[in-house]
């Protein structure tokens, strides 16, 4: 029997904010502020959730999982659409219990294969995890040479990143080594990675965001020396920053003209916080 795939990615890809031709379902997570909860971006967008925190700052967001029955639901109607399988690619289960969700959900629901695929990142990283599934996908390539090719993505991905403070991070259990951050230390603008375990770690102490955000680059820089890589930035709506990491980037390599830019969406703001920003790559080989 041929199969029928379909692709799902959940909220934290940041899909909704990039043009594509592919037919991915979202797995959309909630966004809390104060006693309202909204669907992430279908309820709240990233320039309405940024203007919110920016115009009230006593507002601290929090965020919750998609529920579960929303999976289920995703899944049956995929699999009413004629899908016999379905791959659903998932922000790190080391940030998120969306992909263990996910797997209980595929389990119930009979008659199509659910196929959960862990990122280990976040954005526009795991985004292109889903848009090069839903290519191969529709160029009728099978499940398992499609997840091959996922691991590949994978294992050839960075990001670095800065936030304007550590409070969002830590309060919401987002910082895998948050221990020595506690207190006073919530003042350092700290560099900050996604492991290859998929966790959010720091690198680097560092005591102002400009000289943290210089960092990013210079990290950036070091890793893809010799590389052919597509960069990346992501950002809580600080385009001014996004600037200037985009002309100290092309002035330093002339063959980075096209950088990818888009916004963190609020289930991701709501972690790194207003301002936070972060430079990525993917290996071209990869992609």
């Amino acid at each position: 029997m041929n199969e029928t795939i379909g692709v799902v990615a959940c909220t934290n890809a940041c899909l909704d904010y990039i043009e594509h031709p592919y037919d991915i379902r979202i797995l959309r997570s909630r966004v809390h502020l104060g006693d309202e909860s909204f669907i992430d971006y279908e309820e709240l967008t990233a320039k309405e959730f940024y203007t919110r925190l920016s115009d009230d700052k006593t507002l601290f967001p929090k965020t919750s999982q998609p529920p579960i029955g929303e999976m289920i639901e995703t899944f049956k109607t995929l699999k009413g659409e004629g899908k016999t399988d379905i791959i659903v690619v998932t922000i790190s289960s080391n940030m998120s219990g969306i992909y263990s969700t996910a797997i209980a959900a595929g389990k119930q629901v009979e008659g199509v294969n659910v196929h959960v695929f862990d990122s280990k990142t976040v954005a526009y990283a795991q985004a292109s995890m889903a848009l090069k599934a839903s290519k191969m996908a529709k160029a009728e390539k099978p499940v398992k040479e499609i997840m091959s090719a996922l691991d590949i993505i994978r294992d050839k991905n960075h990001i670095v990143f800065a936030v304007n403070t550590l409070t969002y991070l830590v309060k919401n259990g987002r910082l895998s080594n948050a221990q020595g951050f506690l207190g006073s230390m919530l003042k350092i603008k700290p560099l900050l990675h996604v492991s290859s375990e998929g966790k959010v770690e720091n690198i680097e102490k560092i005591r102002t965001f400009k000289k943290a955000v210089n960092r990013v680059i210079e990290s950036f820089l070091e890793d893809t020396k010799d590389l052919d890589v597509l960069p990346y930035i992501v950002h809580a709506q600080n385009e001014e920053t996004r600037d200037y990491i985009i002309a100290r980037l092309q002035a330093e390599d002339a063959s980075l003209e096209h950088v990818i830019d888009i916004p963190l969406t609020p289930a991701v703001g709501a972690h790194g916080g207003p301002g936070a920003i972060g430079l990525g790559y993917i290996e071209k080989s990869a992609l």
